[in-house]
C-alpha cells in the first residue's frame, strides 16, 4: 500500500460509517479521504496480549478495515492485570478469538483475521505479506528480530513497542525510509538479561500507554501524516512520568537493511538470541519429585533460586538461597561445590542460563537444573504454594 498515492481508488463509506467516524472526518488532517484510507488498510498485530490489546481496540474504533492477529496462547487470569481486551469470561479461550470478539463488539465493520499459531521463520513471510503495516506486540527477542527481518524483506513498515516493569519504548521502523530494529539493536542481550513480562513483571497501565503510541503512529501513517516516529526512539518511564526521545539513523552496515545485506532470508532466531546453544544439551536436569526425595532423605544439597527478590518473596522452597540471575557470576565462591547444587527459577529457563554462567565462571561442583521450575513444584508437590 502506497500511503500517499492519490491515484488509488478508495472504498466508499456508508452513512452508518460516516456517522460513526464523524469526529475523525471533521478533522482537517483526516477528512473523508483519510477515513477511506483507514477503511482500506490492513494491519497485522503480532501478539494479542498487553500491547496488542490497546492497539486492536483503537484501530478498530478508528475504522481500520482489516485487523489480523497472530497468537497461539490462551487467556489466563494473570493476563487480566494489563491485557484489557480480554475479560474474565474468556479465561481459557484462545486470545485470538477473545480479541476478535472484543473488536467486533466495538466495530462490526472490521474484518478480523486470526492466526492461531506461533509466528516462525517458516510462516512469517506468508502471514505478513498481505498486510500493509505490522505492529510488534511481542515480548521476547527471537520474535522481535523475526518480525523485523520479515518486514524488511517484505518492505513493510513496523510499529515497534516493548515494555518491561515501569519502562517502555516505541518507534516506527521502516527500512525503505530509515532505520530498522537491527540498526538500533544489532544483537540481542545475553539470555536471561531481560526476562519476559511473566518473569519480570510489568506495571499494568504501561502497555496501554505504549500500545496507544503504536496505534497513533499506525493511524498517522495510513492517513499520510509526515511527523512520524521514523528514525526516532521514544522512551517512557511510567514511574517517573518522563518521556525521552533518541534520534536514530539507518546503519549502512546493517546486516539486513544496509548497503550490502548479509541476511537475505529468515534465520534460526532462537539460536541467534542464544536461547538454543550447543552446550545446553550438557545441562543436567532434575525433576521436582527427585528433588523432593533428596529433601525427604535429608541429603546435603544446595538449592539456589535465581529469581528476582520480589518473586522469591511470593513463593520459595524451604532452605533455598536466593541469588538473582544477574548476581550469579559474582557468587561462585559462596556456593559449596562439594555437594550437588540444584538451581531453580520460575519455569526452568533462567536456571539453565545460571548453570551455564556458573560453569563458565569456574564452578566445579555438580549442577542440576530443576525442570519446569517452582511452577512444577506447586503443580506436582505442594498445591498450597502460591503461583504467579
Amino acid at each position: 500500500m502506497n500511503f500517499n498515492d492519490e491515484s488509488v481508488t478508495l472504498p466508499n463509506l456508508t452513512q452508518d460509517e460516516i456517522t460513526r467516524y464523524s469526529r475523525h472526518i471533521i478533522l482537517p488532517n483526516v477528512g473523508m479521504e483519510g477515513q477511506k484510507r483507514l477503511k482500506q488498510s490492513k494491519v497485522l498485530l503480532v501478539g494479542g496480549g498487553a500491547l496488542g490489546s490497546p492497539i486492536a481496540l483503537y484501530l478498530a474504533a478508528a475504522g481500520v478495515g482489516s485487523i489480523g492477529i497472530v497468537d497461539f496462547d490462551e487467556v489466563d487470569v494473570t493476563n487480566l492485570q494489563r491485557q484489557i481486551i480480554h475479560t474474565v469470561k474468556n479465561v481459557g479461550k484462545l486470545k485470538t478469538e477473545s480479541a476478535k470478539e472484543a473488536i467486533l463488539g466495538i466495530n462490526p465493520h472490521v474484518n478480523v483475521i486470526t492466526f492461531n499459531t506461533k509466528l516462525t521463520s517458516e510462516n512469517a513471510l506468508d502471514i505478513i505479506k498481505d498486510f500493509d503495516i505490522v505492529a510488534d506486540c511481542t515480548d521476547n527477542f527471537p520474535a522481535r528480530y523475526l518480525v523485523n527481518d520479515a518486514c524488511v524483506l517484505l518492505k513493510k513498515p513496523l510499529a515497534y513497542g516493548s515494555i518491561f516493569r515501569f519502562e517502555g519504548q516505541a518507534s516506527l521502523f521502516w527500512a525503505e525510509k530509515g532505520a530498522c530494529y537491527r540498526c538500533l539493536f544489532p544483537s540481542p542481550p545475553p539470555p536471561g538479561f531481560a526476562p519476559s513480562c511473566g518473569e519480570g513483571g510489568v506495571f499494568g497501565v504501561l502497555p496501554g500507554i505504549i500500545g496507544c503510541i503504536q496505534a497513533n503512529e499506525i493511524i498517522k501513517l495510513i492517513i499520510g501524516a509526515e511527523e512520524l516516529l521514523i528514525n526516532r526512539l521514544l522512551l517512557f518511564d511510567a514511574w517517573k512520568m518522563r518521556f525521552t526521545q533518541i534520534k536514530m539513523a539507518k546503519d549502512e552496515n546493517c546486516p539486513i537493511c544496509g548497503k550490502n545485506p548479509t541476511i537475505t532470508k529468515l534465520v534460526d532466531y532462537e539460536f541467534f538470541c542464544g536461547l538454543k546453544s550447543e552446550d545446553e544439551s550438557e545441562v543436567e536436569h532434575i525433576s521436582v519429585h527427585e528433588l523432593k526425595r533428596k529433601i525427604d532423605n535429608n541429603e546435603k544439597i544446595n538449592i539456589i533460586d535465581v529469581r528476582e527478590r520480589d518473586e522469591f518473596e511470593i513463593a520459595r522452597l524451604e532452605n533455598s538461597v536466593n541469588i538473582p540471575l544477574n548476581s550469579v557470576a559474582t557468587s561462585v565462591g559462596k556456593i559449596n561445590g562439594n555437594v550437588d547444587t540444584v538451581v531453580l527459577c520460575k519455569s526452568g529457563v533462567r536456571s539453565v542460563y545460571a548453570i551455564q554462567i556458573l560453569s563458565r565462571s569456574g564452578f566445579k561442583g555438580r549442577l542440576l537444573n530443576l525442570k519446569d521450575g517452582i511452577l512444577a513444584w506447586a503443580d506436582e508437590i505442594d498445591s498450597t504454594m502460591t503461583k504467579y
